[in-house]
């Protein structure tokens, strides 16, 4: 698998998604990697705090653009465990 891809060329990630990345600093495969998920999710959310962020849009949309796998492939039991991450996150 090729490393360092744009964005675009991950599995799940679109220009809307790939834009709101680079928004806050993440330009390239390796960037999405290097914070992972949940940090990338959580990076999102602290800069459009007033929006809604569906979990499967971007969460589950990382972490399978990480594992090369389109989102909805991501085990039940992933999901949980990505969820909780973002949920102990967000008790600011």
């Amino acid at each position: 698998m090729p490393q360092n891809r744009k964005l675009t060329e991950l599995k799940n990630i679109g220009k809307k998604i790939a834009a709101r990345l680079n928004e806050v600093g993440l330009s390239s495969e390796d960037d999405l990697r290097m914070v992972g998920a949940v940090d990338a999710h959580r990076m999102i959310k602290s800069k459009y705090p007033s929006e809604t962020l569906p979990v499967c849009y971007y969460l589950y949309s990382f972490e399978g653009a990480l594992c090369d796998k389109h989102w909805n492939e991501i085990s039940e039991k992933r999901k949980l465990l990505l969820k909780a991450a973002i949920e102990q996150g967000d008790g600011e």
